[in-house]
């Protein structure tokens, strides 16, 4: 069955993408191998909760955050192409549709599985040569505000999505890379309609306004958000993606590109950054040793540090598998108060340990020599032993010890994190991938980027480089492991997740979701949901959120009962509503295939046959 047919009315090229520029091999026919053809798909009520139905598919299975995005990796796997090619095909169009959470101009973590084995990429920016760990201090010592920092040329780290990707497609690929960017290429030519999402964020915006690329491309005049429904084309990433297709990485991190983007960083009005040719030219993609960590009856794999995400989740699952059974966990379609407070309080322990350890591995190591030691059943144990009857507060968690030496490091204070997307993806030979892709906060570092090419548009600059501490020593001098640091990447929340049944080792599930920090919360809510639970994808997605980085605790505005609130608070957790977009996207394997949920709180949709 065509899953788009239920959905998305169809219209046809007569022709696609030029094949001799973009390079592509021709078949007998005179055709390329993947016929990209753009589907006419209309925005989305502005709704900030949709109800999604849960999709249910037989071979393959494909869950973006934008309908046009899911689509083309849909295409992809419908032409015979890998779980990676769909992917390259999905963040290429993301970068154009979804310009605000991620892009070319950003980051990334891709988890894949091969049918026997896990690997992890890494396309984390990082910080330039030239950085210092004082790069967010003020003339006086003191951190800057934050969007002082994030909306300027000393927010963007070097981009890497592009040559991870590229050092996965080597691997995993099966259709031409050139072929991957047809979709992207042809939405940004034709034009495609601003979403309600889309709208929505530039109209809370201020700082893309005063980029004069920015302003003129996504605002009117009248400085006014383009409309929901505007057709909007973008000539100058067409160009720029074009390049990608036909030469790969280096077009983005060498010549005219990388030359368009270090004049851009270097040169901010505001506070210029120090991204060097070489830095750009010199990047190199990762790949790292995936955790796979035992929980239940599964074998959860993640991303390692510098992802703190794998290593708080299953800190916070941990903790709490070591506590008494509770009753009833789940209660009218929420969790339960007891449930939130057990939960809540072994995020706090869990954070504490975070904002301590968790850093690049490059430059930091791993208490005891080994980040499993943060995992341990005994350590865990112990930190279980910790939550009482009443929270210990905001503030109140301290940092353990999971190793056999004090490990010198001061605990860094929250600050914000924010942005992202997250795609997953099962192909017809049940390769799977989970990637969680960034450009940090919304709309990056405000700074939009034509490529050199003089034309409308284009791509946005990450500001990842606020991942870091502002402050590189505590209070009492001892540095802080996540300080500013030449060459480092910043410590991320993202936690693409990979689920293996312990037994057969067949893959259950693929998920994750942007979120920033509370990327952790919901994706841990998300795992109890779906394993221990019971509960499907889209029902685990739809389930209310409930988070805390270490101090005061936050429900998900309207979705809890004002009971639940006050128990909570009577219980010393100083416990407030807040709006938590969330994007998670899922999907299960299946006695008859694969299940996908997506988010309700955002755009995303699940795609399959």
């Amino acid at each position: 069955m065509d899953m788009r047919s239920v959905f998305f009315p169809r219209r046809w090229l007569a022709c696609v993408v030029s094949s001799c520029a973009l390079g592509l091999p021709l078949l007998a026919s005179g055709e390329t191998a993947f016929q990209y053809e753009a589907p006419a798909i209309a925005p989305e009520s502005a709704s900030g909760y949709s109800e999604k139905p849960g999709w249910a598919t037989e071979r393959f299975a494909v869950a973006a955050a934008n309908p046009l995005a899911t689509d083309a990796g849909y295409q992809v796997l419908k032409a015979g192409g890998s779980a990676v090619d769909a992917a390259i095909a999905v963040q290429m169009v993301l970068t154009l549709v979804e310009p605000q959470s991620s892009g070319i101009g950003g980051g990334a973590f891709l988890m894949h599985y091969d049918g026997s084995e896990v690997k992890a990429y890494d396309g984390r920016e990082t910080a330039p040569r030239a950085a210092s760990e004082s790069l967010f201090l003020n003339g006086e010592g003191e951190p800057l505000e934050f969007m002082e920092a994030a909306a300027s040329g000393l927010s963007v780290g070097v981009p890497g999505t592009v040559r991870m990707l590229e050092k996965a497609h080597e691997r995993y690929g099966k259709l031409p890379w050139a072929e991957l960017f047809a979709p992207a290429i042809t939405l940004a030519e034709e034009g495609f309609e601003v979403s309600p999402r889309l709208h929505t964020s530039l109209a809370a915006e201020e700082r893309l306004r005063d980029d004069p690329l920015g302003s003129a491309f996504y605002y009117t005049e009248e400085r006014e958000p383009l409309p929901q429904g505007h057709r909007l084309q973008n000539p100058a990433l067409a160009e720029i993606l074009r390049k990608i297709a036909e030469e790969g990485s280096k077009a983005l991190h060498t010549g005219p590109i990388a030359e368009d983007l270090v004049s851009r960083v270097q040169g901010h009005s505001g506070r210029p950054g120090a991204i060097s040719l070489e830095d750009m030219a010199t990047y190199v993609a990762k790949e790292r040793e995936p955790l796979c960590t035992d929980w239940q009856a599964y074998r959860v794999c993640g991303f390692p540090p510098p992802s703190s995400g794998h290593l708080t989740i299953m800190q916070i699952l941990g903790v709490m598998e070591q506590l008494p059974d509770i009753e009833e966990p789940i209660e009218e379609d929420r969790p339960s108060t007891e449930w939130l407070h057990r939960f809540l309080e072994a995020s706090r322990l869990a954070f504490a340990d975070r904002g301590k350890f968790i850093a690049d591995p490059d430059f930091v190591n791993a208490p005891g020599g080994d980040w499993n030691s943060m995992l341990d059943a005994e350590y865990l144990a112990k930190r279980a032993e910790l939550i009482g009857e009443r929270s210990v507060g905001p503030d109140g968690a301290e940092a353990g010890n999971p190793g056999e030496v004090e490990m010198a490091w001061s605990m860094q204070l929250p600050q914000p994190e924010y942005g992202t997307s997250h795609i997953s993806i099962i192909d017809e030979e049940g390769n799977a991938l989970a990637m969680t892709t960034t450009i940090e906060a919304a709309f990056g570092s405000r700074i939009l980027a034509d490529g050199g090419t003089g034309l409308a548009g284009g791509y946005l600059l990450n500001n990842e480089l606020t991942d870091f501490s502002f402050r590189p020593l505590g209070a009492d001098g001892t540095p802080i492991a996540n300080r500013v640091e030449p060459g480092k990447r910043p410590r991320s929340s993202m936690s693409p997740t990979l689920v293996f049944d312990r037994e057969t080792d067949e893959l259950v599930a693929s998920l994750g979701s942007p979120g920033g920090a509370a990327i952790i919360h919901y994706t841990a809510k998300a795992l109890v949901a779906m394993l221990e639970w019971g509960l499907d994808a889209q029902e685990a997605l739809d389930l209310p959120h409930a988070i805390t980085l270490g101090g005061p605790a936050y429900l998900e505005e309207g979705r809890f009962p004002a009971e639940v609130l006050e128990a909570l608070n009577e219980l010393g957790h100083e416990a407030s509503e807040r709006e938590l977009v969330s994007g998670l996207q899922a999907i299960q394997r299946t006695e008859d295939g694969y299940f996908g949920g997506a988010d309700p709180r955002r755009e995303g949709v699940v795609m399959g046959d």
